[in-house]
């Protein structure tokens, strides 16, 4: 079985293999897409094909939509031109569940895939017809939170969009270039409302969008190069908006034991394709099966019936309360916990370490103990309900194949959010105590300790990345397990700063406490897991 058009015809085989087709006409689809495009996305990864695209078919399967999606790659072009068109821009959906079965699904909801390229004529001119169309209502975007910096790490702008500024709409050529002038082109053609909504996992991320498109602009309205009018249009939210939303799913890389199970059913598109960018992609995407996608209610010209397939569409404020309630309580925080102790402990799945008794107790206490009492509730969603579904089903997947060493991932970067805005709420609240947070704290430790790069049996292990590892380790350079040394005078620098942790822990009246668990975690072979167990046996 191949993904094709021609293939789909013959529903037998599909059906024996246990694989789910679309329900409507991918023909009609098609032709009513290119005379009256509503959707166009932009990122062409997993995370759009098992999310996105996926909704979309809930509701072509429905007959409450008639059109499909138009996505558009701006990254990596061959993308596109490996993995979709090959395919006739058919994926195959693979939902690992936590009970072990799988749910396999042809995703045909894409009407058309377009590289976002000036050089390729036919698609350029395509991208500038569905922008130019009153009917586009909606331009969604998981281009990930690095594609929309615009500046250096000084804070200046970078050369190539120096060079847009000054090339104006018509030759911008970089990644939010193209798209500003895509805008452009849509307010001279008509002017029609447009939302531009990110679906990019990183914190008010309409802002983020907002602010990489208005630099654009303001600085051709400044030299003259854009229309009159169209800086006001993109600053109108009646005529542009910016949602934010919340989008929580994860679509690991193509894994080989899905290959093989696919394989197994007589589906031959298993081939994994690494792109010249190192960019792995496959004819199939493997996701769990939770899913949350919470949008501000903002479209001017118009939008999907998107909750019909489980979108929750509210105000900005409850898009704010879902994010906090999820990457500063429900979900990062218990992420990063088991990656850390993970790491320490030797474990290279996170599913195994939710076999470990100690590890299962430590991150309940941090997200129902220590976390709850402080996590502003969103109405929608119910915070305990959530970190019950992320500790009963989700983390304990052994079909995800997530790894603590993924995780681990700059957690420098991490710590502020993910347990500082807790930390935070304690000392701004008379009724909570800070001092009574002893688990929190417990990770700080053991994330210092982690830094070392061995684990609790002696064994040298690779930090993962982090763009402040090598100064830390500098710091940490003295300390040796098994062997005293000035504990205060090693953590005090680290610990009081703020820009990793939220706070200065001192100062939060949890810096000696950090220092007091280190000291044990260093203590020598086998002091991480006697530390755990210790101070586990504390709570009832």
């Amino acid at each position: 079985m191949h993904l094709l058009d021609s293939e789909l015809k013959n529903g037998a085989q599909w059906e024996a293999a246990g694989i789910q087709l679309p329900e409507f006409d991918r023909e009609a689809m098609k032709a009513a897409t290119r005379e009256c495009p509503q959707w166009i996305h932009f990122g062409a990864g997993n995370i759009f094909r098992a999310f996105p695209a996926a909704l979309q078919q809930k509701l072509l399967n429905k007959g409450v939509e008639k059109t499909g999606i138009i996505v558009a790659e701006g990254y990596d072009y061959e993308i596109i031109k490996k993995a979709y068109r090959p395919q006739d821009d058919l994926s195959l959906l693979v939902t690992l569940k936590a009970n072990g079965t799988i749910e396999k699904t042809v995703i045909g909801s894409l009407a058309e895939s377009l590289t976002v390229d000036r050089q390729d004529e036919a698609d350029w001119s395509r991208l500038k017809d569905i922008f130019a169309s009153p009917t586009l209502q909606m331009v969604s975007f998981t281009i990930t939170e690095k594609g929309y910096s615009i500046t250096a790490a000084d804070g200046s702008f970078r050369q190539d969009v120096l060079s847009d500024f000054e090339a104006g709409p018509d030759k911008a050529d970089s990644y939010i270039g193209k798209l500003v002038s895509l805008c452009h082109w849509r307010y001279t053609h008509g002017g029609a409302p447009l939302a531009l909504v990110s679906m990019d996992n990183c914190s008010h991320n309409g802002d983020k969008l907002l602010a990489a498109v208005d630099a654009y602009a303001k600085a051709w309205d400044e030299k003259g190069l854009a229309a009159e009018g169209f800086l006001a249009y993109i600053e109108n939210p009646a005529k542009v908006s910016f949602p934010w939303s919340m989008i929580d799913k994860i679509t690991p890389r193509p894994d080989d034991s899905v290959k093989k199970m696919l394989e197994e059913a007589g589906f031959t598109d298993t081939e994994s394709i690494i792109t010249s960018k190192n960019t792995y992609v496959a004819p199939f995407v493997n996701a769990e099966e939770a899913e949350y996608l919470v949008i501000e209610d903002a479209f001017p010209n118009g939008r999907p019936v998107l909750e019909q397939a489980g979108v929750m569409f509210t105000t900005r404020d409850t898009v704010e309360k879902v994010e906090r309630m999820k990457v500063c309580t429900c979900l990062n925080p218990l992420h990063t916990t088991l990656a850390v102790y993970g790491c320490l402990l030797g474990y290279t799945k996170i599913s195994e370490e939710m076999k470990d008794e100690d590890l299962v107790k430590l991150v309940k206490i941090i997200g129902y103990k220590e976390g709850l009492p402080v996590v502003t509730d969103p109405g929608i969603l119910s915070p305990e309900k959530f970190i019950d579904e992320v500790l009963m089903i989700r983390v304990p997947n052994p079909f995800m194949p997530d790894t603590p060493q993924r995780i681990a991932c700059d957690t420098s970067q991490k710590l502020s959010i993910r347990f500082g805005e807790t930390i935070k709420e304690y000392m701004a609240r008379p009724e909570l105590d800070v001092r009574s947070l002893k688990f929190i704290p417990m990770v700080q430790a053991g994330w210092c300790r982690y830094l070392l790069g061995v684990d609790d049996e002696g064994n040298a292990f690779t930090v993962s990345p982090d763009p402040m590892y090598e100064g830390l380790a500098s710091k940490l350079s003295s300390v040796r397990i098994g062997e005293a040394c000035d504990v205060h005078m090693v953590l005090q620098p680290i610990l009081s700063d703020a820009k990793i942790f939220g706070v200065d822990l001192y100062e939060a009246g949890l810096g000696e406490y950090v220092e007091s668990i280190f000291t044990e975690l260093i203590a020598g072979k086998g002091a991480v897991r006697a530390a755990l167990k210790k101070h586990l046996a504390e709570v009832r």
